[in-house]
């Protein structure tokens, strides 16, 4: 933690890939770490960010404290784009990767794999699409001990204009976590569903529920 941080925005760089790819990791499940559930922090962190990294990193920013990333905002300017690059060029490569490391042979990898097949099977895993009204869509990740001082608050501000200058209708987003719902209410995000996801069980004792948040611009 440093002590009283000068927080500064900034749009994302390539020299910040490496440091944005592990707070993405480190804050995964609810703000806590990805490697509760998965084994494997190169296969998660390109599942998780690879798409805006690497293919629309003019959507993504950066916060700062004394030079330092503490945070990262990760956008889409088209969900239905960002899951169709997803699909047809990140998954293929992130399946060959893991078979041969032997990741899917991991426990904890098969533990959560069949946790997330038994979720489909029974639960379902979609949402609605709201992709028409709110087309992009953002993940906001913050290092512990950089909450609560405004970091979110000034990343979102510069994706929402952003996004404005490029005339987009809207954004949406989907969080499990309780304070991130009440982050984005309070900045004038409108909840579009709720639902539960049951894959996580096994670690939070409880199924965990999902918001789905829309603001049009």
């Amino acid at each position: 933690m440093i002590e009283n941080p000068v927080i500064q925005i900034r749009k994302f760089e390539q020299k910040d890939r490496d440091e944005v790819r592990a707070i993405i990791h480190d804050t995964a499940l609810m703000g806590d770490s990805a490697s509760l559930f998965f084994e494997g922090k190169e296969i998660m962190s390109d599942a998780l960010s690879s798409y805006f990294t690497d293919y629309e990193p003019e959507s993504c920013f950066v916060a700062e404290a004394n030079a330092i990333v503490v945070g990262c905002l990760l956008g889409a300017r088209s969900k239905i784009v960002s899951e169709k690059v997803i699909a047809g060029n990140i998954v293929p490569s992130l399946l060959w990767k893991a078979a041969k490391n032997g990741t899917f042979l991991e426990k904890k990898n098969i533990i959560f794999l069949f946790r997330c097949v038994g979720a489909m099977l029974t639960d379902g895993l979609k949402t609605p699409d709201v992709t028409g009204e709110y087309p992009a869509t953002l993940h906001i990740n913050v290092k512990k001990g950089f909450r609560a001082l405004g970091v979110g608050s000034k990343l979102i501000a510069a994706f929402l204009s952003y996004l404005k200058e490029r005339n987009i209708a809207g954004v949406h987003l989907a969080t499990m976590s309780d304070k991130a719902a009440l982050f984005f209410s309070k900045h004038g995000f409108q909840l579009l569903y709720t639902g539960k996801r049951s894959y996580f069980r096994h670690i939070t004792h409880k199924d965990v529920p999902l918001y789905l948040y829309g603001k049009k611009l």
